[in-house]
């Protein structure tokens, strides 16, 4: 992989997933090339990932957009080569051990589970019928003024302490 211009082709490859849905081929295993699942994977995303973020963005007419579906990625591959040494975990969260959508954090519903989902997608290690930045997600997010790639990169740098998540979000928010 070549790391100056990973970013272009990455644009390749979701721009051809998104073709290839569009021509009703609307299948992960249709989506993308053994080539193309190979860079995805070199960066730290899986097949799934990407195909659910075509998918949301035809579905939804536009979000989450290419822009921030990359930004997303880069904090990702980012912690995969800083954090795993470019190596996968192998584990998966289980969808039965995430909080409830209805679980609150200081009186904040959804949050306790957005942790939970940007800690899983970090490391990985989300199963394939979860998504960060789904339909859930996006809305909280732009409830509370939170970008989800800079919800991700506080939630790497807020380790496990839970408070300092709660301190940005309540920092952004217009709601506190």
């Amino acid at each position: 992989m070549n790391n100056y211009d990973w970013a272009d082709t990455f644009r390749e490859v979701y721009d051809a997933g998104y073709e290839v849905y569009m021509s009703g081929h609307k299948y992960l295993e249709e989506m993308f090339t053994d080539e193309q699942v190979e860079f995805l994977r070199s960066i730290g995303t899986t097949p799934r990932e990407i195909f659910d973020f075509v998918e949301d963005n035809i579905l939804s007419g536009g979000e989450p957009s290419f822009e921030t579906v990359l930004l997303i990625t880069s904090a990702r591959r980012d912690y995969f080569f800083s954090q795993q040494r470019g190596r996968w975990t192998n584990k998966l969260v289980s969808i039965d051990d995430l909080p409830a959508k209805t679980d609150e954090l200081d009186g904040i519903p959804w949050l306790p589970r957005l942790i939970a989902k940007a800690r899983a997608k970090l490391r990985g290690e989300m199963p394939d019928e979860l998504m960060y930045g789904c339909g859930g997600d996006r809305p909280f997010c732009e409830q509370h003024n939170l970008h989800p790639a800079d919800f991700l990169r506080v939630v790497w740098m807020a380790g496990d302490n839970d408070d300092l998540i709660l301190q940005y979000v309540k920092s952004q928010s217009d709601e506190f």
